[in-house]
């Protein structure tokens, strides 16, 4: 047998999960070790399974198939397209800087409080959720998918109800009272997608009388499996609903803005560049996959929602007083350009859309990281509270600010690219969506500059005047992040060579071609 590449790459953070939770309580730095050790490995595996994907070979590779619950047609199926290739790496990528930048966030508070902190369980939880998100992009069992990607919300709410953010002006029982609040707001919402998701699930197997993704696609492309239009859109509803919920997408977005609110910075990033990325991956493999002409028939009323995020989203952010606030209004109207792409059933914009999500994931963990060793500086979420940060601490102000350039799509930064397919690939078949969507760009540069400019700029405000600049770890976390950005801003060809042909694949099982252009290029 070949060894299980995919197994392995998400059974590594599990592992390291219950590893870490059993380290003794007084050996806290060694469980932080463990932990980072553990993500750099698993980036490891992630590399080797990017450097095996060939892109112009099959469909899905590496794959691993074995009977698990034979009596339901339950098989542990994985396999990776290019789409599943480039989020894996991205999650294996973002956890190291996500443990180093959240290496102090769980230490014990200080002596006479009422509440410990448990280090080990909060790493243990950021490696849980790791292992769950890489296996649900590996996933082509429907009901291997369903499972991790409900399951993923039990570490994620002990993350947010448990280690929120300690920079809250109204006392340690306030403070408590809105983590719990926010906890179960994230996961009432997406518990009950996940239900009407589980309600879709049944039904998909009882027409097609199995869970494999691909055995699906390949009965419905040689006429054995068909289904009634009606239950083919019911079913897309199901999924879509849980979907839209997770990604996040108006008006299912309500959760997003207490969740990171209330967390820890790495715990944001981890919520809005990692575990809200499943949704928007599962549009494409799932959706589209399954239910092509239901996916054809919801588009209009998708892309209107899609629309509507983004403007929506992007006036909000205008409008914030707390720095992490603003980032999750900004990451709602970045994911409405993703879903925008998606359904725009061009090529252009699918593979737009899953450059987004890559390149969404890189700038919005440098811009929430840095914010949040900002906040960790000063206590204090809310813009009114800073100024002058620049003159004090270069190194800092300099990083924010490229974060936000990334933010808003900046030229020559990995942003840039994504969105600028997701328009192009809009606009050729709904122009006047398109259209309208420019106006979020608009938005986008005034709530970033508005930010830097309240924040990094003007006097120095008297809390802020010895404020230290970025420490050598938070450097470490910052600089390789920005580079990427400038990277993949510049030459994104070996990003989009990976996605290209998956994204292809997908356009077929929709039987859906790019739009002639209206005038024909000169010859």
């Amino acid at each position: 047998m070949s060894f299980p590449l995919l197994t392995a790459t998400a059974a590594l953070p599990a592992l390291g999960a219950v590893a870490t939770a059993a380290v003794p309580a007084r050996q806290r730095t060694a469980a932080k070790w463990l932990a980072l050790l553990v993500t750099l490995a698993t980036l490891a595996l992630a590399i080797v399974v990017l450097v095996r994907f060939d892109p112009d070979g099959a469909r899905y590779q590496l794959t691993e198939s074995h009977s698990w619950i034979r009596d339901f047609g339950v098989r542990y199926e994985l396999g990776v397209d290019g789409i599943a290739v480039a989020l894996v790496g991205l999650t294996a990528l973002l956890m190291p800087f996500i443990v180093l930048a959240g290496w102090h966030d769980a230490d014990p508070l200080e002596t006479g409080s009422r509440r410990w902190r448990p280090t080990q369980g909060f790493f243990a939880l950021i490696l849980a959720v790791e292992a769950m998100v890489i296996i649900s992009f590996e996933a082509t069992d429907v009901f291997v998918f369903y499972i991790f990607f409900e399951a993923m919300l039990i570490p994620m709410y002990f993350l947010i109800g448990g280690f929120g953010d300690r920079a809250h002006s109204q006392g340690e029982e306030a403070a408590s009272t809105q983590r719990s609040y926010a906890a179960v707001k994230f996961l009432l919402y997406n518990l009950a997608g996940g239900l009407i998701m589980l309600a879709a699930v049944i039904g998909l197997y009882v027409v097609a009388g199995s869970f494999s993704l691909q055995e699906i696609v390949q009965a419905r492309a040689d006429g054995s499996l068909t289904m009634a239009t009606s239950t083919e859109r019911w079913l897309f509803l199901g999924f879509f609903f849980a979907f839209a919920v997770k990604a996040p997408l108006w008006p299912l977005h309500t959760w997003l803005p207490n969740a990171m609110q209330e967390s820890t910075a790495p715990v944001a990033v981890l919520i809005t560049a990692v575990v809200d990325k499943v949704g928007t991956f599962a549009m494409l493999r799932f959706c589209l996959q399954l239910f092509p002409e239901a996916s054809k028939w919801a588009t209009p009323v998708i892309l209107v929602l899609a629309l509507i995020s983004i403007v929506y989203g992007a006036l909000l952010a205008v409008g914030q007083r707390d720095i992490k606030r603003l980032v999750a209004y900004a990451s709602i109207s970045h994911f409405g350009f993703i879903v925008m792409g998606i359904f725009a059933m061009t090529t252009q914009g699918q593979s737009g859309a899953t450059l987004y999500m890559v390149n969404h994931g890189i700038s919005t963990a440098a811009l929430m990281l840095v914010a949040g060793f900002l906040i960790s500086r000063r206590g204090s979420r809310l813009i009114a509270d800073y100024g002058g940060v620049q003159k004090v601490a270069p190194v800092l102000a300099g990083t924010f600010l490229i974060g936000g350039l990334a933010t808003l799509s900046l030229p020559g930064l990995a942003p840039f690219v994504s969105e600028f397919l997701v328009l192009v690939g809009t606009f050729s078949r709904y122009p006047v969506i398109g259209i309208i969507a420019t106006v979020g760009i608009v938005l986008a540069a005034l709530y970033t500059l508005v930010l830097y400019q309240r924040t990094m700029t003007g006097p120095v405000k008297p809390e802020v005047s010895a404020m230290p600049d970025l420490r050598v770890r938070e450097v470490l976390v910052v600089a390789p992040l920005i580079v990427l950005l400038v990277v993949l801003g510049v030459y994104p060809k070996p990003l989009t060579s990976i996605v290209d042909p998956a994204v292809k694949q997908t356009m077929s099982d929709v039987q859906q071609k790019d739009p002639k252009p209206a005038v024909e290029a000169a010859k």
